[in-house]
């Protein structure tokens, strides 16, 4: 005789998953921002629910010449 208990189980999507387990579908309100600053460069990092952007910006000057470089990345969670 087994006296174990019996547990039902049930298939659930990704998505349905996440919803339950606090993850990121649905999207969320929350906005965050972050700023780096140093000589010669700046880049900013905003995120709002389930999409973030990030972006930069960076020079230097050299006796060889000038240097600029730029960046803009997109992730959607």
């Amino acid at each position: 005789m087994n006296l174990a208990p019996r547990v039902e189980t049930a298939e659930i999507s990704d998505a349905d998953l996440d919803l339950v387990s606090g993850g990121q579908a649905g999207g969320g309100a929350g906005l965050d921002i972050g700023v780096h600053a140093e000589p010669g460069a700046l880049g900013i990092h905003v995120e709002a629910g389930n999409l973030a952007l990030t972006a930069g910006v960076g020079a230097s000057v050299s006796a060889q010449g000038i240097a600029v470089d730029g960046h803009l990345h997109a992730s959607l969670y």
